[in-house]
C-alpha cells in the first residue's frame, strides 16, 4: 500500500505540473515554475528509494531527493519575496544560490565519507526498504539552512501583512500555508505519520509538496488580476478596436496584433526582422515612424479607412529598462471624431447664429443712436442731412489718412470713428429750442449755452454706451462728441485743449464738421463755394486744425467736392 501511496503522489504532482503548464502566463514567477518541476522529481525519487533493492539504489534515490528538497527550500523562499513585492538585490540572491548549491553538494557526499552521514545501512523489513543513517556535521548545515530560509520567508510574509498595503492580504495568507506545511513535514513528517497511523516509515513530504503545489495553483490563478499593468495591456489587446505594431530602431518589423493586421492588411506581407519599405507597407506608417524619430512630439496621427477613423499613437518600445524600438498603438477613434465634428458644426452654427443676433442687436443699437442724432438734427437750424454728410466726410478723410504714414490707423479705429461721427452733436438735445433754432447770430450768453452741447453730448454718449462690450468704440464716440469743437491753438471749447492733447478722432471730426458747415446752406447763410471753403480750411491748418492733417485733406479735397456736388446741401 505504501508503494501505491508514492505512485499516487508522483502522478498527482505530474498532473499539477501539467495544469500549471496549460494555465501558464508569461508573467508567472519563475521560482514557482521551478517548484512545479522539482516536486515531481523529488516525488519520483521518493518512490525509487522506497522500491530500491539495495544500498546503492537507495543512496542514488536519496541523492536525487536532495536535489528536489534542497532547491525547493530556496525556490519557496524566493517566490515568497517576489509575491510579497520585496526586492532582493542580485548579490543577496547570488549568496542564497551559493548556500543552497553548497548544501546540495554536501548531500551528494553520502556514502563516500562520514561528513554528511556518519553511518548508513540498508534495511528491508517485510518488503519495506529504508536507509538507516546517522547524521553528520554537514547535515546540520542543511538543517540550519532550512530553518533560516523558513524564517526569512515567514518574516517577509509578516512584513507584507503589516506594512505593505499594496500587497493582497489574500495572497499573504495563502503564501504562509505552504511555508508552514513544508516546515512541519520536513521536521516532523515521520512522527506525524506514526501518530496518525499512516504507513510505517513513509515520508510525508511528498504529500506536503503536492498540497503546496495546489495552494500555488490557487495563487497563480488570481495573480494576473493583481498585476495591473499586464491586466490592462491584455484587456486592451483583446479589444477589436485596438491594435499594436512594433519596429526596432532600424525600422525592421518585429510583429503586430491581429487587430492591427485587420486595420492594415499589408502587415501580413511583411517579414519579421526585415526592414519595412514604402512599396511593402503603407507610406503613412513609415512616415509616422520617421516623423516620431525626428521629433518625439509628432506622436499622433489619424488614419481613415472606409467609414472608420483610427488614432495612431507612436511611442518607444521598451523592455522595462531601455528603449528598444518603436511601438504603434492604434485605436478606433470614429465616435470621438464624429462627436468632435458634430461639436464643431454645432459651434460653427452657434457662432453664426450669435453673429447674426449680435449684428442685429448692433444694427438696432446703431439705428437707435442714429435716430436720436436725427431727432436732434431735426431741431437744429441746418437744412438737414448734416449727420449723413459729416459721416461720409469723415470716411473720405480716413481713407486718405490710412494711405499715409503719419498716422497709423487700425481697422477698428477707422470703423469706430465713422460709426461715431453721427453722434458728435447729440448734446444739442439738451439745448433749448429758442437758442438752437435761432435764425441769427447768438449773443454771448446764448453762445455759452450753445457750447454746453459738447460736454452734454459726451455725458449722453457715456450713459448710452457705458455697458457696451466695445470699450474702444465708447471712448472714441465720447471724444468725438466732447472735443470736436476744440482748436489746435487752444482757443476752442469746452475745455480749451491744445495740440496733441486733442484726441485724433476729434481732430478729424472737426475738419469734416467745419467743411460741411461751410459748403452747406443754413437758415442764416448761403453755402460757400468750394474755393472759399477750401481757403478757410487751409488758413485754419495749424490754428483751428491739426497741420498734420493738411496733406490728407488736400488729397481728399477732390473726393469731397465730388461728393458735395452730388448730394443735397
Amino acid at each position: 500500500m505504501a508503494e501505491i501511496y508514492y505512485v499516487l503522489l508522483f502522478i498527482l504532482s505530474v498532473v499539477l505540473m501539467l495544469v500549471y503548464v496549460f494555465a501558464y502566463h508569461r508573467h508567472y514567477d519563475v521560482h514557482i515554475s521551478l517548484m512545479f518541476v522539482l516536486v515531481p522529481i523529488s516525488n519520483l525519487a521518493q518512490y525509487y528509494m522506497y522500491t530500491s533493492q539495495g544500498l546503492g539504489e537507495a543512496l542514488l534515490a536519496q541523492k536525487i531527493t536532495y536535489l528536489g528538497s534542497t532547491y525547493l527550500i530556496l525556490m519557496t523562499t524566493l517566490a515568497v519575496f517576489s509575491l510579497c513585492d520585496i526586492n532582493l538585490n542580485r548579490y543577496t540572491r547570488l549568496l542564497l544560490y551559493i548556500i543552497t548549491t553548497a548544501a546540495f553538494a554536501f548531500s551528494q557526499q553520502i556514502g563516500k565519507n562520514k561528513l554528511y552521514y556518519k553511518s548508513v545501512s540498508f534495511s528491508n523489513v517485510n518488503g519495506v526498504c529504508t536507509i538507516v543513517k546517522e547524521y553528520g556535521i554537514l547535515h546540520t548545515f542543511y538543517y540550519i539552512m532550512a530553518v533560516v530560509f523558513f524564517l526569512m520567508g515567514m518574516g517577509a510574509i509578516a512584513y507584507s501583512y503589516l506594512k505593505k498595503n499594496q500587497v493582497s492580504r489574500h495572497f499573504v495568507f495563502l503564501l504562509a500555508l505552504p511555508e508552514i506545511l513544508a516546515f512541519i513535514g520536513f521536521f516532523a513528517g515521520k512522527g506525524l505519520a506514526r501518530t496518525f497511523s499512516f504507513f510505517p516509515n513513509v515520508e510525508i513530504l511528498p504529500l506536503v509538496y503536492d498540497m503546496a503545489l495546489m495552494v500555488y495553483l490557487i495563487i497563480m490563478e488570481n495573480l494576473v488580476l493583481y498585476n495591473i499593468p499586464d491586466t490592462v495591456i491584455n484587456s486592451v489587446a483583446q479589444r477589436e478596436d485596438t491594435g499594436f505594431i512594433s519596429f526596432d530602431f532600424k525600422f525592421r518589423y518585429l510583429g503586430s496584433s491581429e487587430n492591427a493586421k485587420v486595420i492594415f492588411p499589408e502587415l501580413n506581407k511583411l517579414t519579421v526582422d526585415k526592414p519595412i519599405l514604402i512599396k511593402s507597407l503603407s507610406g503613412s506608417i513609415l512616415k509616422w515612424l520617421k516623423d516620431f524619430a525626428r521629433d518625439n512630439t509628432c506622436d499622433k496621427a489619424y488614419y481613415k479607412k472606409d467609414d472608420r477613423v483610427y488614432l495612431v499613437s507612436v511611442g518607444y518600445l521598451s523592455d522595462g529598462a531601455h528603449n528598444r524600438g518603436y511601438q504603434m498603438f492604434i485605436t478606433d477613434d470614429t465616435k470621438n471624431q464624429q462627436y468632435i465634428a458634430l461639436l464643431d458644426r454645432f459651434n460653427t452654427e452657434l457662432k453664426e447664429e450669435v453673429a447674426q443676433k449680435t449684428a442685429h442687436i448692433v444694427e438696432m443699437h446703431d439705428n437707435l443712436l442714429l435716430g436720436m442724432a436725427t431727432m436732434v438734427e431735426s431741431r437744429d437750424n441746418s437744412t438737414g442731412g448734416h449727420i449723413r454728410r459729416t459721416s461720409d466726410g469723415v470716411r473720405i478723410l480716413v481713407e486718405e489718412i490710412k494711405r499715409g504714414t503719419e498716422f497709423k490707423l487700425d481697422e477698428g479705429f477707422c470703423r469706430n470713428i465713422i460709426k461715431a461721427a453721427p453722434m458728435h452733436d447729440l448734446g444739442k438735445i439738451a439745448v433749448d429750442d429758442r437758442i438752437l433754432r435761432k435764425p441769427g447770430r447768438f449773443t454771448d450768453e446764448e453762445f455759452e449755452i450753445m457750447k454746453t452741447h459738447a460736454a452734454e453730448g459726451a455725458r449722453i454718449v457715456h450713459e448710452i454706451l457705458k455697458n457696451t462690450d466695445d470699450e474702444e468704440f465708447r471712448i472714441i464716440a465720447e471724444n468725438v462728441a466732447h472735443y470736436h469743437h476744440e482748436r489746435w491753438d487752444g482757443s476752442g471749447y469746452p475745455e480749451g485743449l491744445k495740440g496733441g492733447k486733442i484726441p485724433l478722432e476729434a481732430r478729424i471730426m472737426a475738419v469734416a464738421d467745419v467743411y460741411d458747415a461751410l459748403v452747406s446752406k443754413r437758415v442764416y447763410k448761403e453755402k460757400m463755394s468750394f474755393e472759399e471753403a477750401n481757403k478757410i480750411i487751409m488758413d485754419g491748418m495749424g490754428k483751428h486744425f491739426d497741420a498734420k492733417l493738411k496733406p490728407y485733406y488736400v488729397a481728399a479735397r477732390p473726393k469731397l467736392e465730388k461728393y458735395y456736388s452730388e448730394v443735397d446741401t
